[in-house]
């Protein structure tokens, strides 16, 4: 065996040992549906990624998952292969004209438990025409109002809502945190990684103080972390320092199959589940639903 070998060998035997533990780890059911918007006003931490991803990996162990995606670019609905095309009704509809989100939720290819509600090119406008069509003291709970209406006459109201916001503090990302319960920051491992993150918690503060009293900042997840540099272990270490309670041991590393998976219309879940970054998106979506246990929710 060749020297250089070695470490590439540790690296598959620890993602067997990895994939082996997930095998017998069956996250718990919440007691209730547990709501979370998915931000970060820094671009390019892989705020999409974890969503669609968290979503999907919850989905295979069995708990029922709906993605509403608020980012106009439509990126969630493409990953979790949800039609989003010009003319096809998704969140759009339900905030400008008041649809029942109920009549725009669609089945994701990625599993039968996961279901998404689609960004058209539309909602690209919709701020504009909420603020010019719709009253005002109505403006920050569109989504809230339709979807606490969803969850209380669902069938089956689900287990987990993911809502893929805006890279922006604009009225999609407030009528996010109004209608979510909890917030998940991506942190990126890299310089800067921290720039704007106080911006955020104000933001965060509050709504909490004006808009919705029960919105915690419950989960920070570190992404694209290379074990290579020093930089990346400072900024892990950084953010656990500042932030103990609520930052994940999962880490999700920089992994090629995670930046390919949503050209194939897919998530890395189910692209390639064996790689580290599905076995870091798996043993992260295990951690959050283990911790709200743990807390109550």
């Amino acid at each position: 065996m060749a020297i250089n070998d070695a470490p590439l060998l540790r690296e598959l035997a620890d993602s067997q040992r990895r994939l082996q533990a997930l095998a017998t780890q069956v996250p718990p059911k919440p007691a209730g549906t547990r709501i979370f918007t998915i931000s970060n006003q820094k671009g390019g931490v892989g705020k999409t990624t974890t969503t669609v991803n968290l979503a999907s990996a919850l989905a295979a162990k069995g708990l029922k998952v709906l993605v509403i995606d608020l980012d106009p670019q439509g990126n969630a609905s493409t990953a979790l292969g949800v039609p989003h095309q010009e003319g096809i009704k998704g969140i759009y509809e339900v905030l400008t004209e008041g649809t029942p989100l109920v009549q725009v939720i669609q089945q994701s290819t990625e599993h039968a438990n996961l279901a998404g509600i689609a960004a058209t090119i539309d909602l690209a406008g919709a701020e504009i025409e909420i603020v010019t069509q719709i009253d005002r003291d109505k403006w920050h709970s569109l989504l809230k109002t339709s979807l606490d209406e969803y969850l209380a006459t669902a069938t089956e109201a689900p287990d987990y809502v993911f809502i893929d916001c805006p890279p922006s503090l604009g009225l999609l990302t407030i009528n996010a945190f109004v209608a979510a319960r909890e917030v998940l920051i991506p942190i990126q491992c890299e310089y800067y990684a921290l720039e704007g993150l106080s911006q955020l918690l104000r933001n965060i503060d509050l709504i909490q103080k004006n808009l919705n009293p029960e919105l915690v900042m419950s989960t920070i997840l570190l992404t694209m972390y290379d074990s290579r540099t020093k930089l990346a272990s400072q900024v892990v270490a950084d953010v656990r320092g500042h932030f103990p309670t609520q930052t994940l041991n999962a880490v999700i590393p920089r992994n090629v199959r995670v930046s390919e998976a949503p050209s194939f219309g897919r998530t890395v879940i189910t692209h390639d589940n064996s790689s580290p970054g599905a076995i870091s998106y798996m043993e992260a979506a295990i951690e959050i639903a283990f911790r709200g246990a743990q807390n109550g929710r």
